[in-house]
């Protein structure tokens, strides 16, 4: 049986498992698993992207796991009011030549009342590093 959805208002204690289940479901890089998160009409922008709804962002999810190979992804809960929820985060990838990259952003998030995301914006900048120097690994 999946886990319940956390709804707002948010304490700092279901702000914080809002995020943590946003991170496993993105490190599962299954389109379909992370997009049951937003609304059907859930708004988008990521970096210089604007799209909105679920058959929107999986095709965007389908397009960056394809790029972004061996995506590890850290979100941290940076603040939260009741329906909204600002995130850092950090995530590492190759691409299809090997070299490693380190993504550095925000997400700042908007939840309906049932508890999906029906707005996420985002903003985040790459740079090379070499794969010795990664953080955030696979657990096994």
């Amino acid at each position: 049986m999946p886990a319940p959805i956390i709804k707002p208002p948010f304490t700092l204690a279901t702000a914080r498992a809002k995020v943590q289940s946003a991170e496993d479901a993105w490190n599962s890089r299954d389109p379909e698993r992370v997009a049951l998160a937003y609304s059907e009409n859930s708004e988008w922008r990521n970096r210089t992207e604007f799209f909105t709804g679920r058959d929107a962002i999986k095709e965007f999810l389908r397009r960056k796991w394809a790029k972004e190979l061996d995506y590890r992804l850290m979100k941290e809960l940076w603040a939260f009011t009741d329906n909204r929820i600002s995130v850092r985060f950090e995530y590492e990838w190759h691409d299809a030549t090997g070299q490693w990259f380190r993504t550095h952003g925000n997400e700042h998030w908007e939840f309906d009342d049932e508890g999906l995301m029906r707005r996420r914006d985002m903003s985040a900048n790459d740079y090379p590093i070499k794969e010795a120097a990664r953080r955030y690994r696979k657990e096994a």
